[in-house]
Order: structure tokens, then C-alpha cells, then sequence
């Protein structure tokens, strides 16, 4: 796969495209990328995602400037490669790009920069200043270059649309059941290993404190059952994500996985941690005893899911 961060770069012979920001990689983005694969294939041509960066609304609205969200860059360049993309194109988002008609979008990108022979967009796509080109408007602007417009329907699952937002608002509230669902794939945290005040051990649970990219959505505070991946090995177990408030009173939020059946040394590793099931709210226990004892009734909790 290859990622192109200058568009000058990009030299790619009948380029069919598509563009957007692609946040969680969905079953609904999923939908678009087949079709995407499948007509470049009728043309003899390529699959290229245009996405774009920083998410629009960061830029656009002063309320979202903090949004978090489901995959990181690295993340979601991968996602894209697991389906089948060979060639994305990382466009930075300004507001100066946002005040592009969509006509000129396609003039001046589409056409004179990519030299796109189709475009893909989805059933509510709308792009170009104030969101004005529709799916008539794109076709009638990208006629004049010979440039074919297609429309996917939406994904529908359970009778509603599978949208970013929808996922996320799952992940916040810790349905992590539905936003897998419409994810197509577990949602997950990367991250680094770091050192911490080694609490758990003290108790017979050792865990991983991760340190996650700073715009990746976190989950609902809580216990979860968990799936991890360390150097390509996959291990069960359990994550904490809160305050601690039986052993600290910082109120400073933590990510801690106790690994089962792990024995080493994680410091500095990277390792991957997907979520399978929300066990229960964090809550402060009268002391280090009564903690561990509902922590050994969580890892049974999580055992017996994770095996069946």
C-alpha cells in the first residue's frame, strides 16, 4: 500500500476514488470500498481513498475541536489496507480547502491534480463549501471531464444506518456488543506500555498500563473483558478504565489490562487490546481486599465469556 501525504506525488493511471474521512472504517464505509474495488477493476484502473485530516468538524466547529475519535491515522490506513486499498491520499483539511465549491473540488483536484476517471461517493455524501454538492450537483460538475459519479446506498443494519457517530456514541456508553456489530471487526486501543505505581501486583494482578494516541476515543469507564495481541500472540483478559478509586485519589484516568495466563516483562511493548463485553461500572471498594475479591469474580466473568 501506498500512502501519499503530497499530492504531487501521486502518479497512479486511471485512479477510481473515493473521498472522506472514513472514521471507524465501518460496515457502511465497507459497503463503498467494495464498490470502489470493483469498478476500478471494470476500468482497468486503481482504488484510491482520498481522506481527509484533520476530521472536518475539528476545523469547522468550535464544539468539536476535542472530538475523539475511532481509529488513529496509523489505524485507519491499515483498516483500509486489510480491505483491499493500495493507494491512499492524506488531504489536509483547511479552511481554506472548506471553501471549495464542489465544482471546483472536482476541477482542480479530481480532474487536474488526480486525473480521476470515476468517483465513488455514499448515499448522503455532500462535500464542497457549506456541504452543497449533492449527488445531482457532483454529476453535473464532473460531466464536463468525462468524470463517471456513483452512488452507494446506505448500509442498513437492524433498520438503521451504520454511521461514525452512531459507533461512537455505542462506545461511550459501553455497548461495545452493538459497536462491534457495526464496526464489522472489535473495536480496539493501541498503545504503548508504560510504567506504573505497580498497585495491582500487590494483589496478585499485575496489569499493562497503555498509553493511547491522545485523539483515540476511549470507552466508557469500567471492567471489560478484553482480547490481546502482544508481538502477534493473542491472550485473554481484563481491562480497567477509570480513576481507581479504591487505591487512588489523583482521579487521574488510567488504562490497565491484567493479562491472564501471562508471564514478562511489557515495558516499552506496543500491544493491541479489543474490546468483547462490558463487565461492570468502576466503583470504590472499602479496601485492597474487597477490591481483590470482585476483581477474581470479573476474571471469571471474563474467562467464561472469552472461552465459548
Amino acid at each position: 500500500m501506498k500512502i501519499y501525504r503530497n499530492i504531487n506525488d501521486f502518479k497512479v493511471k486511471n485512479p477510481v476514488l473515493t473521498v472522506g474521512t472514513f472514521d471507524g472504517v465501518h460496515l457502511g464505509h465497507r459497503k463503498i470500498l467494495k464498490t470502489l474495488i470493483r469498478e476500478a477493476k471494470k476500468l482497468n484502473g486503481e482504488p484510491v481513498v482520498l481522506t481527509l485530516y484533520p476530521h472536518p468538524r475539528k476545523i469547522l466547529d468550535p464544539n468539536f475541536k476535542d472530538l475523539f475519535l475511532l481509529n488513529t491515522l496509523d489505524e485507519k490506513a491499515q483498516l483500509l489496507e486489510n480491505v483491499g486499498i493500495k493507494h491512499i491520499i492524506i488531504y489536509p483539511f483547511t479552511k481554506e480547502f472548506a471553501s471549495l465549491s464542489s465544482c471546483n473540488f472536482i476541477e482542480k483536484i479530481l480532474h487536474n491534480e488526480l486525473n480521476v476517471k470515476k468517483l465513488i461517493v455514499g448515499y448522503d455524501h455532500r462535500f464542497g463549501k457549506d456541504r452543497q454538492g449533492n449527488i445531482d450537483i457532483l454529476r453535473n460538475c464532473a460531466h464536463p471531464f468525462n468524470i463517471d459519479v456513483k452512488k452507494v446506498d446506505a448500509y442498513m443494519l437492524n433498520n438503521e444506518t451504520v454511521s461514525s457517530t452512531k459507533i461512537r456514541n455505542a462506545v461511550l456508553a459501553g455497548n461495545i456488543e452493538k459497536a462491534n456489530t457495526c464496526l464489522g471487526y472489535d473495536y480496539f486501543l493501541s498503545g504503548d506500555v508504560v510504567s506504573g505505581n505497580k498497585i495491582g501486583r500487590s494483589i496478585d494482578f499485575p496489569t499493562a498500563n497503555i498509553d493511547v494516541h491522545s485523539e483515540k476515543l476511549i470507552p466508557k469507564s469500567g471492567v471489560y473483558a478484553v482480547k490481546i495481541i502482544i508481538a502477534e500472540k493473542a491472550f485473554s483478559g481484563m481491562l480497567n478504565i477509570g480513576s481507581r478509586p479504591t487505591v487512588d485519589t489523583s482521579n487521574k484516568q488510567t488504562i490497565e489490562a491484567h493479562i491472564f495466563d501471562f508471564q514478562g516483562n511489557l515495558y516499552g511493548e506496543k500491544i493491541q487490546i479489543s474490546f468483547k463485553k462490558y463487565i461492570r461500572e468502576e466503583q470504590k471498594f472499602e479496601n485492597k481486599n474487597a477490591l481483590k475479591l470482585q476483581l477474581l469474580k470479573d476474571k471469571e466473568y471474563a474467562k467464561n465469556y472469552l472461552s465459548y
